[in-house]
């Protein structure tokens, strides 16, 4: 990522509904106000960046239904320039607009990670709580309430009759909080946004809900092989929930890298077309639709460019963490750029 000496690298988020006239208006305005920065260097730079972003949104007749985002930066020692204005995959949810040393990419990274969304359920014999962490927001989707009375110990027939309807009463509560659970994460699922579930509460509650019926089997394919001890429902619970799975998590991001990575190198030692590389060859693959997965090393400058290619085209992007073995022979060898095919086709004929 661009980093300056100066703020002369400019951010610009607008947001859909937002009139092009009027942040036209507002960059005129920074034009003349940058008329005055004392530093040629810097004062050439921000007036480049703003007259470029200028021109750039004056060719837009209305701002789009998911909003713009522009990046616009000038090196003045070497001269190298980035422009880049695009339509992010997810609706810009605020305007944005500053020159810094840095390019502000943030409220990118949150729409960019809704592709890796995190299922969350903690769950007890008479109360749930169904949560989504995208990136780094949580999200509490529904609270479910259940009446499911204590044992009693009257002894007899007695007690077994209470026994059974208890036991009744929870197996029809962990029905209800299923059904709830397939109608919030199935769809995520099945746009491809769901990464996985973690499932917490406390005692054995988890357990028998795991084991039982309840949830899709698409859904049990995906549940995280360790249940959590949470003491909390609700908001309070969820973070307890991520506190707790923090290592796991780290390591559905770990093993996702080292997967697709092993299956890069698969491909590359059997040579059989199915492996890509080089900036045109994946750029071209790309755009034609012929990529499964593009494979990003975090170091590139251009991550965030080609984040955004890969969700305008609809292609999984995976990010090898340095952390992942063989990711330096990654970097060096690929410039940390890559891709797995759908099929071998000849390409570039």
């Amino acid at each position: 990522m661009w980093r300056a000496h100066a703020t002369i690298l400019l951010s610009l988020y607008i947001p859909p509904g937002r009139p092009v006239s009027d942040v036209l208006a507002l960059l005129r305005q920074e034009i003349s106000v940058a008329e005055n920065i004392k530093l040629k260097k810097t004062r050439n730079s921000v007036e480049w960046a703003l007259n470029v972003a200028y021109d750039r949104l004056s060719k837009v007749p209305k701002i789009p239904e998911n909003g713009l985002v522009l990046f616009a930066g000038l090196n003045p020692d070497t001269g190298d320039n980035v422009v880049v204005m695009f339509i992010p995959p997810e609706k810009v949810p605020l305007f944005f607009y500053r020159t810094d040393k840095h390019f502000h990419v943030e409220f990118l990274e949150e729409m960019v990670s809704e592709s890796n969304i995190i299922g969350l359920l903690i769950i007890e014999r008479d109360y749930a709580t169904i949560g989504l962490l995208k990136g780094n927001r949580l999200e509490v989707v529904e609270e479910i309430e259940g009446y499911v009375p204590s044992k009693h110990h009257k002894g007899g027939q007695s007690q077994r009759r209470f026994d059974r309807i208890i036991e009744q009463l929870a197996e029809e509560f962990y029905k209800r909080v299923g059904e709830h659970v397939n109608k919030v994460f199935l769809p995520l699922l099945e746009q491809g946004k769901l990464k996985t579930i973690i499932i917490g509460g406390p005692a054995y509650a988890k357990h028998d809900f795991i084991q039982g019926d309840y949830i899709d089997y698409r859904l049990k394919q995906i549940i995280a092989p360790e249940l959590i001890d949470v003491s909390y429902q609700g908001e309070a619970g969820l973070r307890e929930l991520i506190l707790k799975a923090g290592d796991l998590l780290q390591e559905q991001e770990f093993a996702e890298s080292l997967k697709y990575l092993e299956e890069f190198k698969y491909h590359i030692a059997k040579d059989n077309g199915l492996a890509v590389y080089g900036e045109e060859e994946v750029k071209l693959t790309l755009e034609r639709g012929l990529l499964k997965v593009l494979l990003l090393g975090e170091n590139r400058d251009d991550l965030l460019e080609w984040l955004e290619k890969a969700s305008q085209y609809g292609v999984k992007a995976v990010t090898i963490s340095k952390s992942v073995p063989e990711a330096e022979w990654f970097y060096k060898t690929f410039n940390g750029l890559a891709g797995i095919l759908k099929t071998k086709m000849s390409y570039f004929e």
